[in-house]
């Protein structure tokens, strides 16, 4: 059986910490870690983290992953930090930025599990009916936009509805891929 694969998105001020937690857990637990960005015509980008502005190369197209190549991943998860701000900019304001209609055809793959944490909620501004009426943490400070979105607010470090999973902080990353890996598992 083919290890399950999970999508990360990742652009420049990612939280350090969270990606390379990441990038090991995933792998120990048998996994094959993925992550994509918005290539923009390059075959590769070197972003640089928010903290220590350590370099993370990604050479993973997130536009390439159309409905049938999402089918082949178990999971996909929206860090932290200023990724999702700077992966929802669009130069064409009359359509959705390329990350959030992705996230908006992952929601539409109910197997395919949806892991936001932090400030990655932003990535759902444009697509607000993803998280409308959904039980929800995430960071305090975007508290008022995760009751804008029509989200259900719960004050928990993670919180599970359905095939989404949200954490409150980069900090509970550890907590996000836990429970994302034991979902996975009892689907296995």
């Amino acid at each position: 059986m083919p290890a399950p694969k999970i999508a990360i998105l990742i652009e420049s001020d990612f939280y350090e910490h969270e990606i390379w937690y990441y990038h090991y857990r995933f792998l120990e637990a048998g996994y094959d870690a993925q992550f994509v960005t918005r290539l923009w015509g390059n075959e590769a980008i070197t972003f640089k983290g928010h903290e220590y502005h350590a370099p993370f190369e990604c050479r993973g197209d997130l536009e390439a992953l159309d409905d049938k190549a999402l089918d082949d991943y178990a999971a996909l998860i929206v860090p932290s930090g200023i990724v999702s701000d700077r992966l929802r900019y669009t130069d064409d304001l009359t359509r959705i930025p390329p990350a959030s209609d992705l996230l908006k055809r992952a929601f539409a793959k109910p197997n395919l599990l949806k892991g936001i944490i932090c400030h990655g909620l932003w990535l759902a501004a444009p697509v607000v009916e993803v998280v409308r009426g959904r039980r929800l943490t995430c960071h305090p400070n975007l508290h008022g936009d995760a009751i804008a979105y029509g989200a259900e607010f719960v004050d928990e470090d993670v919180v599970v509805d359905g095939d989404l999973v949200t954490a409150r902080t980069g900090g509970h990353a550890h907590l996000l891929a836990s429970t994302l890996i034991k979902m996975i598992d009892a689907r296995q």
